[in-house]
């Protein structure tokens, strides 16, 4: 979806005048069409996130008015479950490890998958700092998976994410959707429960998988509660 400034500006709940700002000094993702600048929400959600950015509680009422009803980040968790203790060094390695543990149907092809991940990974990290990355593809429709699922892993031995703060990876949470509507509605939810303080506690302690289900929920919950700041 191709978003105006004023657009964006409303979804990240700032002025438009920051908005400009930030196209200036070329640190938002931005592409001028026809003498306009417009926006890719995917893009610009996976930016505020790597940025810690609050996005405007809309977007997810949005992701649900629109066709059949979408999961919480509760039930998408419990679909694709918590790993612990993943093996890799690297990056690569790190990756394939976490394909090869996901649950996914018999006909997704893992190793494409792998690719495409890594492929998106050359985009830019999508480590989002504190030691936490997201690891997804671009495009969800590729990967013909019947519904979205979030995978929760904790890394045996941190890894160089090349995240924004420049601290290693411990942790991840890998997002499989069947599509782009369902992809940003998983994004969003999961850029809103990380600035949780309990439920990022939760996770970085690495607890029982029982006790990041019961923080999720509870930090799922103020989806809607939190009041809009203005830049």
């Amino acid at each position: 979806m191709q978003l105006s400034v004023k657009d964006a500006a409303r979804l990240l709940v700032v002025s438009e005048k920051t908005i400009y700002r930030w196209i200036k000094q070329e640190i938002i993702p931005a592409y001028r069409i026809n003498e306009q600048f417009r926006f890719n929400k995917a893009e610009l959600l996976e930016w505020a996130t790597s940025r810690r950015i609050q996005v405007s509680p809309e977007v997810f009422a949005e992701t649900e008015t629109n066709g059949a009803p979408l999961p919480s980040l509760s039930d998408a968790l419990a679909a694709g479950g918590v790993v612990y203790r993943l093996e890799g060094r690297d990056k690569s390695s790190m990756l394939q490890a976490m394909v090869d543990a996901m649950k996914l149907p018999e006909e997704v092809d893992r190793q494409f998958l792998f690719q495409v991940l890594l492929a998106r990974e050359a985009l830019g990290s999508t480590g989002i700092g504190d030691g936490i990355a997201v690891p997804h593809v671009r495009n969800p429709i590729v990967l013909h998976v019947n519904r979205p699922t979030v995978t929760l892993c904790f890394l045996e031995h941190p890894i160089d994410f090349g995240a924004l703060d420049g601290k290693p990876v411990r942790v991840l949470f890998a997002l499989v959707s069947p599509t782009v509507r369902a992809h940003l509605h998983l994004l969003s939810r999961l850029g809103f429960v990380l600035r949780d303080p309990g439920f990022k506690a939760t996770v970085l302690r690495e607890a029982s998988r029982e006790d990041i289900m019961t923080a999720l929920a509870a930090a799922e919950s103020g989806l809607l509660s939190e009041p809009p700041a203005h830049s």
